[in-house]
């Protein structure tokens, strides 16, 4: 049976991938777009997007860390207080 946070975890990770994707496919572009136009290509914009990438990647390791914190909440267990062994 699929449980909420399984399914939660499984989007976020499609997410993800979706995200690096569209990185891949906008250096793409840019390298394209690059070559054709010369001097003439708007590199400050296509900086501002990428920037927008990263906010999007910090946006998802926070909400990575939320879902993990509330699942161990959620199985009586303190977030902070877990390890792994080396």
């Amino acid at each position: 049976m699929k449980t909420a946070e399984g399914e939660a975890r499984r989007a976020l990770a499609r997410l993800r991938r979706s995200v690096l994707k569209s990185e891949r496919e906008l250096e793409a572009l840019r390298g394209a777009l690059e070559h054709a136009e010369g001097e003439d290509f708007p590199a400050e914009e296509y900086e501002r997007v990428q920037g927008r990438f990263e906010s999007v990647h910090d946006w998802l390791n926070a909400e990575e860390m939320r879902l993990r914190a509330k699942l161990l909440r959620a199985g009586g267990l303190e977030p902070g207080r877990i390890g792994r062994s080396p």
